[in-house]
């Protein structure tokens, strides 16, 4: 089949359409009903009825859309009529809450008088927080958005018009930069006229591209004040008609530093393109097919030619979805009037601003490992990645706060963390850590100090204030790695081949000696990263120690279990992962080191997993795990979780929780926990689960992780005297960065 065909099979599988309505709160007893509809459901209704403002705090309004449409101006497919885009609103609903967790009601109007428009939407300004108007016909886009920004209290937002404008303004701040051209100097050709290139016209203006530079083409050619004279212009074309002799297309681009396409396909040749100024920036948009082709405009000269279009398959793609969920996120959460352009402007300059960062791993995975650095391949973010959220929304809440459109007062740092929880539980529990690193960062070696993924998190870390990095590996190759990937910071390193390195050797030979380590293989192993970093945080020159990511999990972890040991009230390290689901976390242990640990490390591997789990503000409720409930099978097996359990409850020192041995099902359901077994220790779920070997655990783990739909971090090393933990080779540079997090917390505690 076609794409066609798949598209219409995806969009008829049952249930028809892409959304649903789904329920946020318990439906499951009488007393819930009660509660949802009547007779509870009075009391709220009543203090609304008393102060408007109560929706916010009873209701879905504030983070429910309305996205309205008539269907007259569908891209790519024109005026097609209010039944024939609902495919398209619901899409719209679907990136929406895809990407901002933004709830959405798609609202068909079979109308064609933008004043029919305006009286049903006005109409439905106690159901939303804000309004999306979609796929409405210029000129009639333009009085239906200025109207019901006029006459309704809540953000209107017509995407079609200044979605465009806003990511192009965010490329083109870049792009600017990048040829060394400022705003103002800048001379623009627009080729359309309809409500996107007006917006677009609109908002460069307010970035700081002077109104005179601009020149229009609309299908009769330039724009200029002759036609204003003979009336064939409304009043929003009128705004960019230019005192300058008429022409076509070509004549407009000549000399122009920009070229902005919103009008139809394969209009630009190579010869428009070769009459621009030098380092020409080119965004030709039209779909499907734009109006000069990527690679046509880049081969046109050979000076750097910065291109972006609304094609996927090319860079810079010009996405509207790096706009529009992540404003109305910010605008929402603020309770904002309206979104004016001092919020436009501010989601540019976030999306300007995060181009220019390093690429997460699973964004660059995402488009098939091509390279994404900033520069004229690499001016705009790419739509999946997370961050996203989290620099535009906060920026147009600000933005909303200080122009006075806000009606509700946050604070950025916590609306941050927010804002996380929205993206996963993962997201939000090491946020709880990551700031707890913040507050007082330790020296964290990456004995892997070479590997790109080492320098770019070491970057990162830096970057966000979580630790001082101490990189070991080849000075030179480090500066190489790091000026190719273009990151402007200045490293610690300890290169262990040139440099002095005496005195580590000498303690090693001290703590090995009587292991059969001679002096001179003390120092040919201090050349090794994984016993230099084990040495540096065994004497005090760092904090803790990361590794693992080139060697297998045993090879890496040797050095420093030979080198720092465990603690003095630990015999064994363990490997934990925490796994966290959309509304729950838990703790898994052991998945990496102990094969088949006895009774007496059951329990300390326990004990070390609860004090870990609080160091992500978890209260710790812990499961040692069998086939066996309460004793219901007796033999060697079950005995080991038994007695490791009922050691835990005896030890003075352990303030939580403790059970089992008990199946996983009793573990972590309610009912069969309190309603089976009701004499059980736990009087709530367990969040630390202690499996009976390490068989068993990583195979719970893989599948909690794998059909359960947890995110996973770790493994995090608990037991060892300082802190030290290894990483899964192929692991990405978001779990170094975590990692790293993790290893600074638990300094901090051993420092306390």
């Amino acid at each position: 089949m076609g794409l066609d065909d798949d598209a219409r099979e995806y969009h008829r599988q049952d249930p028809p359409g892409k959304i649903e309505i789904s329920t946020t709160k318990p439906t499951n007893t009488q007393r819930d009903l009660s509660l949802a509809y009547s007779p509870g459901v009075a009391a709220p209704c009543q203090d609304i009825s008393e102060d408007a403002d109560m929706a916010y705090e009873y209701t879905s309004k504030g983070n429910l859309v309305g996205v309205i449409s008539n269907g007259s101006a569908v891209l790519g497919l024109g005026d097609i009529g209010a039944q024939a885009s609902k495919p398209v609103m619901e899409g719209k609903g679907v990136l929406f809450k895809r990407f901002a967790d933004i709830d959405v009601f798609d609202i068909e109007l079979d109308f064609d008088d933008p004043s029919d428009i305006v009286t049903a939407t006005k109409a439905m300004e106690p159901t939303f927080g804000g309004i999306n108007l979609e796929d409405i016909k210029a000129p009639d886009c333009f009085e239906i958005e200025e109207r019901l920004r006029e006459e309704m209290d809540i953000p209107v937002f017509h995407d079609d018009q200044h979605g465009t404008a806003i990511i192009t303004g965010a490329g083109l701040v870049n792009a600017a930069d990048i040829i060394d051209k400022d705003l103002e100097d800048l001379t623009v050709t627009i080729s359309g006229a309809g409500a996107s290139a007006i917006a677009t016209a609109d908002f460069y203006v307010s970035l700081g591209v002077e109104r005179e530079n601009i020149t229009m083409c609309d299908s009769s050619g330039i724009i200029t004040t002759d036609r204003v004279e003979d009336g064939d212009l409304n009043k929003y074309k009128a705004k960019y008609a230019q005192d300058r002799s008429a022409g076509d297309l070509a004549d407009a681009m000549a000399g122009a530093d920009v070229f902005v396409g919103l009008s139809v396909g394969g209009i630009v040749s190579q010869e428009m393109v070769q009459s621009m100024a030098d380092n020409p920036i080119i965004f030709p948009m039209a779909n499907p097919e734009p109006e000069i082709g990527y690679h046509e405009a880049k081969t046109a000269r050979d000076d750097t030619v910065i291109v972006g279009t609304g094609r996927s398959d090319f860079p810079n793609q010009v996405n509207n979805v790096l706009g529009f969920p992540f404003i109305f996120r910010g605008a929402l959460d603020v309770r904002a009037t309206e979104i004016n352009e001092a919020m436009k402007v501010a989601a540019a300059r976030a999306l300007a601003d995060l181009a220019r960062k390093d690429v997460p791993d699973a964004v660059v995975k995402a488009y098939g490992d091509q390279p994404l650095q900033f520069g004229p391949e690499y001016i705009l973010p790419k739509p999946v990645d997370p961050r996203v959220m989290f620099e535009v929304a906060p920026a147009v809440a600000e933005a909303a706060i200080e122009s006075g459109a806000a009606r509700k007062s946050i604070d950025l740092e916590t609306y941050r963390e927010e804002l996380e929880a929205r993206l996963g539980k993962s997201r939000e529990m090491m946020r709880v850590v990551l700031n707890k690193a913040k507050t007082d960062p330790k020296r964290v070696v990456l004995a892997e100090g070479a590997d790109e993924k080492m320098i770019r998190a070491a970057y990162q870390i830096t970057d966000q204030g979580i630790a001082t990095p101490v990189l070991i590996g080849d000075r030179d190759d480090i500066w190489t790695t790091m000026d190719g990937l273009g990151l402007d910071f200045d490293p610690e390193i300890v290169d262990p081949v040139n440099d002095e390195l005496d005195a580590y050797a000498d303690r090693l030979y001290e703590l090995r000696k009587r292991k059969g380590v001679t002096r001179r293989e003390a120092s040919e192993l201090v050349r090794d990263g994984n016993y230099l970093g084990s040495v540096m945080v065994e004497m005090g020159d760092a904090d803790a120690m990361l590794t693992g990511l080139m060697h297998h999990y045993p090879s890496a972890l040797r050095p420093p279990l030979q080198i720092i040991g465990t603690a003095d009230d630990a015999e064994y390290a363990a490997g934990v992962y925490m796994l966290t689901f959309r509304n729950r976390v838990i703790f898994v242990a052991d998945a990496t080191v102990n094969q088949d640990p006895g009774a007496d490390e059951l329990a300390e591997i326990g004990r070390h997993t609860g004090e870990l789990a609080r160091r992500f503000n978890v209260e710790p409720r812990a499961a040692f795990l069998s086939y066996s409930n309460f004793g219901s099978v007796d033999n060697e097996g079950t005995r080991k979780p038994r007695q490791a359990a009922q050691t835990l409850r005896e030890d003075p020192a352990v303030d939580f929780p403790v059970d089992g041995e008990m199946q996983a099902d009793t573990a972590v359901v309610e009912d069969i926990l309190n309603g089976t077994y009701d004499f059980a220790d736990l009087e709530d779920p367990a969040n630390v689960l202690i499996f009976p070997n390490l068989e068993a655990g990583n195979i719970g783990y893989k599948l909690l992780q794998r059909l359960g739909g947890a995110d996973a971090i770790g493994p995090m090393l608990v037991g060892m005297d300082k802190p030290v933990h290894v990483l899964q080779r192929g692991d990405e540079v978001k779990d170094i960065v975590n990692l790293a997090g993790v290893a600074v917390v638990d300094a901090q505690e051993r420092d306390d």
